[in-house]
C-alpha cells in the first residue's frame, strides 16, 4: 500500500515531467539562439570561424560545461555547491605538484586528483547530512577552507613545469579537426551523466530527492546516501574540470577556479536545470556552456570588454530564477 508521502512524491515528480514538452521547446530555442550567435559572430567578428579560434572555443566550452555539470548534479537533489571552484583549484594544484615535484605520471596524477575531488565532495556532504545545515552555508565555508589550506600549503606558487604529454592532451587536434581531446572527454562525461539520469535508479532517486526531500525520506529512499553520492560526484566533476584547466593553461595556478561559482550555475540554468531541484537537462547544460563560450569568444574578437559577459551571465541567472518558479508552479498544478 502506498502511503500519502509516497503519493505526494509521485505526484510532484509526475508534475515536473508534465512540463517536458515546455522543456523540449526551451532546448530547441536555446539551440537556435546558440546558432544565431554563431552566425552573428561569423559575420562580424574577424577570425571567428578560423580553425585556431574554433579550437580554443570548443576547448573552453568543454571546461565550462564540465564546471556546469559539477553544479548540475547537486542542483538535481535541491542542494548547491559553492566550493566547485575551490575544489577545482585545489586538485589542479595537487595534480601539478604530483607531476612536477614527485614525477608522478600524468594519468596517475589525474586519477589521484579526481579521487581527491570526490573526497572533498564527500566532506561537503558529511557536513550537510550530519549538521543539517543548508548546503549554501556549508559549501561557502568549505570553499574558503579549501582555498585557504591550498594557499597555505603551496605558498601560492604555481607549478609551471608540467610534462609535455600532459599539456599535449589539451593542445593537440583530433584527426586534423579543430577539436581538443578535452572536448572528447567532455562528450564522454555528458553521455555517462545522460545515461545516469535517464536509465538508472540512482538518477531517478536524485531527482526524487530534489523534487521533495521530506517525501522522499518518508517513502523509504536513502536520502543521506543520495546526498553523499551527489556531492561526491560534484567533487569529481569539479576535479575533472580542474585537471582540464591546468592542461589547457600549461600551468597549475592558484587562480584556477577563482571565477567558477557564477559560471557553474549559468550553463545548467540556461539549459533548463531547476535551481530548486528535481529536474536536470544534460543536453541543455551542454548547449548553455557552448552558448556562453561562443559569446565570450565573439566579444573578445570584437574587442568588446568581457565585463559585458558578466552582465549577461547575471541577467541569465535572474531569468533562470524566475523560470524556475514558473516551472515549479506549472509542475505543481499538473
Amino acid at each position: 500500500m502506498i502511503g500519502p508521502r509516497a503519493l505526494e512524491l509521485r505526484s510532484r515528480v509526475s508534475g515536473l515531467r508534465g512540463t517536458s514538452l515546455l522543456r523540449a521547446a526551451n532546448l530547441l530555442g536555446l539551440f537556435a539562439v546558440t546558432i544565431g550567435f554563431y552566425i552573428f559572430f561569423s559575420l562580424f567578428a574577424v577570425g571567428f570561424t578560423s580553425d585556431f579560434n574554433l579550437f580554443f572555443l570548443f576547448r573552453s566550452a568543454a571546461i565550462a560545461i564540465t564546471i556546469g555539470f559539477a553544479q548540475m548534479v547537486v542542483l538535481s537533489i535541491g542542494d548547491m555547491n559553492l566550493s566547485v571552484g575551490a575544489i577545482g583549484g585545489a586538485v589542479g594544484m595537487f595534480a601539478g605538484w604530483l607531476m612536477q615535484s614527485l614525477g608522478v605520471p600524468p594519468v596517475i596524477a589525474a586519477i589521484a586528483a579526481v579521487a581527491l575531488g570526490a573526497l572533498l565532495g564527500y566532506g561537503n556532504a558529511a557536513f550537510v547530512v550530519w549538521t543539517h545545515l543548508n548546503s549554501f552555508i556549508v559549501t561557502l565555508a568549505t570553499a574558503s577552507l579549501i582555498t585557504g589550506a591550498m594557499l597555505v600549503i603551496t605558498h601560492a606558487k604555481p607549478f609551471s613545469d608540467l610534462p609535455d604529454s600532459f599539456v599535449g592532451f589539451a593542445q593537440t587536434e583530433v584527426a586534423g579537426v579543430p577539436l581538443s581531446p578535452i572536448a572528447l572527454l567532455l562528450i564522454a562525461v555528458a553521455v555517462v551523466l545522460g545515461l545516469v539520469y535517464r536509465t538508472t535508479s540512482l538518477g531517478r532517486e536524485m531527482l526524487a530527492v530534489g523534487a521533495n526531500r521530506q517525501a522522499a525520506r518518508m517513502s523509504g529512499l536513502p536520502v543521506a546516501r543520495i546526498v553523499f553520492t551527489a556531492h561526491g560526484l560534484s567533487g569529481m566533476l569539479a576535479a575533472v574540470a580542474g585537471v582540464m584547466s591546468i592542461a589547457a593553461n600549461n600551468t597549475a595556478s592558484p587562480a584556477v577556479g577563482s571565477d567558477w561559482v557564477l559560471a557553474s550555475f549559468v550553463a545548467p540554468a540556461i539549459g533548463g536545470t531547476l535551481l530548486s531541484g528535481g529536474l536536470v537537462s544534460v543536453s541543455g547544460t551542454v548547449l548553455g556552456g557552448l552558448l556562453v563560450a561562443t559569446i565570450s569568444s565573439g566579444l573578445l574578437l570584437m574587442s568588446i570588454s568581457n565585463f559585458w559577459l558578466n552582465v549577461f551571465l547575471g541577467a541569465v541567472l535572474l531569468l533562470a530564477v524566475g523560470l524556475d518558479r514558473v516551472t515549479r508552479t506549472v509542475g505543481g498544478a499538473a
